[in-house]
């Protein structure tokens, strides 16, 4: 369809206080499940998702892979 935007993309934040520690997008679902993974790991920061504007899809990272969200650091 002409002037379709594609799928809704969202911005997952993880925040240490103020200061965010971690930045991604992706479309909507796959960045829920981020959050998520996210919260698990880190539940005592505080993780946010925003729907990102249709004008700025390109504006923001890319996610890590998958396979990288649940491994712990050393």
């Amino acid at each position: 369809m002409a002037g379709d935007p594609g799928p809704q993309r969202c911005r997952v934040r993880v925040w240490f206080g103020d200061h965010v520690v971690a930045d991604y997008s992706a479309e909507a679902e796959l960045a829920e499940r981020y959050a998520q993974a996210m919260s698990r790991r880190f539940a005592g920061l505080k993780v946010t998702s925003d729907p990102i504007p249709v004008t700025d899809p390109d504006q923001y990272r890319s996610l890590p892979g998958e396979r990288l969200w649940e491994v712990a650091p050393k």
